[in-house]
């Protein structure tokens, strides 16, 4: 049997081997690589659902992880962010960043603005109940004469009034044209049989304050009135102002460097998809104190607004206490009016030395007159029960205890805006919670200090480029009128009258931030030069020695006796 003979394998399988190795190497290595990129094509569905939710366009969101080229502020590589959602996301912090000033200063706008209200509503109501009471006393207590001689008393009212609305009104004058009016009135009625020409009483009422025939009540009336009325229509006036530049400085308009920073820390978390994570605490104060820069120079006149609000309310409580001034005013009139009748002897005698001797009426007339004019009526006091109720159905005291606290809150507004605004758990983490959060670039530790408030510090600032060269107009013009009434405010509380400020003139909508030049803005506040009226007008006393005449000689030597006997007769304050 021949033997088979042996087949010998084809020479290619010797080195074929090799290569089925090369080949299964270069498999396994595609695979590896493979399986090392899922990772970064993770699912951008968290991002996505969150973005539409927000009313975006869901065809502008990718499902998973693309190439970031495209991005300007957040982060580049791969992203979940399209070009369009970096955009809309762009807006949408710049809008959130508005609306969380907006939420903080509208509190504090509406405390000014409800406390201005019912600071307001009760002076007023304060006037209408203080002329309605001397009104309705004087009628019972004098009857036909008063009403006879009502519209001087009325036109009273009506200054005070006007001088609280802003009327220009010299109390101090007013005052002493109402005492020099009264005494020409009660001097025909006090002396009915004789006739005083226009002439006669101009030099009665001219010597009113040497003669004192109302006792001391003008003096003590005038300095009450005048301090109490000044300070409280300054201190509605500070409410409204303050009311006022909230309102104006809480329109923000970020800058694009402010917008840019906004959009870093507010979604550019998203597009990393660390949607869970907030921005760092210490990071969200750095991006806000340069968002709130010009805010933040307001710090410091606003302090010392908010502290001379503080003072002047010290005095509504005490001596400036116009509760306490109007609501006895009708007793206090009516005590001088009793001093005046109690005098009129000793008063109508000195007037003839001076003024001469006025003409004696016919005889039928001088009874006709004796008998309208009959000054006989006595005072009768009200009973508490009988006043009016309380004006606004509050008192002055529970008015000020409540704003003043409101006051004491206010204060550092301005420069804790920034951390109150981050404080919200909506904006950033817990400062304690350092390492889970959003540090402008990766979940980690912010490394950066907090820069410090005010608009000169922003120039190291880590997270906003800030041009602290160029202040802010609106907010300038915030301070100006913050600084102007904390003057006046000063003046008020030393008892000086100051200047009305028109606060009816509306902003142009320029809102903080702007940066616009002086020439673009249009003043939000128009402000009288004058910061202090010195109410030094004094009735006319003018008599040279030259020209000195018989009428007026009894003056000057019996003037230290009817001075004391005056005050002897002067009645007690009720």
């Amino acid at each position: 049997m021949l033997a088979r003979p042996r087949l010998r394998p084809p020479a290619t399988a010797a080195w074929g081997r090799p290569l089925l190795w090369l080949l299964l190497v270069a498999a396994a290595a595609a695979a590896a690589a493979s399986s090392s990129a899922e990772p970064r094509s993770r699912s951008c569905s968290e991002v996505k659902k969150l973005y539409v939710a927000k009313g975006f366009s869901q065809s502008e969101a990718p499902s998973h992880e693309i190439n970031g080229d495209h991005l300007k502020v957040c982060p580049q590589g791969y992203t979940c962010c399209s070009q369009e959602m970096e955009e809309k996301y762009s807006q949408q912090s710049k809008q959130d960043f508005r609306n969380a000033v907006v939420e903080l200063s509208n509190n504090l706008q509406a405390t000014f603005s409800s406390r201005f209200k019912k600071f307001d509503e009760f002076f007023r109501e304060l006037l209408e109940n203080a002329e309605k009471s001397l009104n309705d006393m004087f009628v019972r207590t004098y009857g036909l004469l008063y009403m006879q001689n009502s519209e001087m008393f009325k036109d009273l009212f009506v200054e005070l009034k006007r001088y609280y609305t802003g009327g220009s009104v010299n109390l101090e004058e007013m005052l002493n044209d109402f005492w020099a009016r009264l005494l020409e009135r009660m001097f025909r009625l006090v002396n009915p049989q004789y006739h005083f020409s226009d002439e006669y009483l101009e030099c009665v009422s001219k010597y009113t304050e040497q003669l004192k025939p109302f006792g001391d009540v003008p003096r003590k009336l005038k300095l009450q009135v005048t301090r109490a009325f000044v300070a409280a229509r300054t201190f509605a006036q500070g409410l409204a102002v303050a009311r006022d530049v909230v309102g104006k400085v809480s329109v923000v308009n970020p800058t694009p460097q402010a917008v840019q920073a906004l959009l870093k820390m507010m979604y550019c978390p998203y597009c990393e998809g660390l949607v869970a994570v907030k921005p760092c605490y210490n990071y969200c104060f750095n991006v806000m104190r340069g968002c709130l820069a010009n805010q933040g120079e307001l710090d410091t006149e606003w302090n010392n607004f908010i502290d001379s609000m503080l003072m002047v309310a010290e005095r509504l409580e005490g001596p400036f206490n116009i509760e306490s001034v109007m609501d006895p005013i009708d007793v206090k009139i009516s005590d001088a009016i009793m001093n005046m009748q109690e005098n009129s002897m000793q008063v109508s005698q000195k007037v003839f030395q001076g003024c001469g001797q006025p003409k004696t009426l016919a005889q039928s007339r001088t009874s006709r007159s004796i008998s309208e004019s009959s000054f006989s009526a006595r005072f009768r006091p009200y009973n508490p029960e009988e006043r009016p109720t309380t004006a606004a159905g509050t008192s002055l005291d529970r008015l000020v205890t409540d704003v003043k606290e409101k006051l004491k809150q206010a204060k550092k507004f301005w420069s804790s805006l920034p951390s109150n605004i981050c404080s919200n758990e909506k904006m950033a983490a817990d400062s304690i919670n350092e390492e889970e959060c959003w540090n402008g670039s990766d979940k980690s530790r912010y490394v950066y200090a907090v820069t410090a408030n005010g608009l000169a510090n922003q120039a190291t600032n880590p997270e906003v480029q800030v041009d602290t060269l160029k202040p802010d107009m609106v907010i300038r013009r915030q301070i100006m009128a913050l600084r102007v009434m904390t003057s006046k405010m000063k003046n008020a509380y030393n008892g000086n009258d100051v200047d009305f400020i028109d606060i009816s003139d509306e902003s142009s909508g320029e809102g903080s931030g702007s940066g616009c030049d002086m020439q673009q803005c249009s003043p939000e506040f128009m402000f009288n030069a004058t910061e202090v009226k010195q109410n030094t007008n004094k009735m006319n006393k003018n008599a040279s020695p030259g020209s000195a005449s018989p009428r007026v000689a009894f003056l000057e030597a019996p003037l230290l006796f009817s001075t004391l006997f005056f005050l002897a007769m002067q009645r007690q304050w009720r």
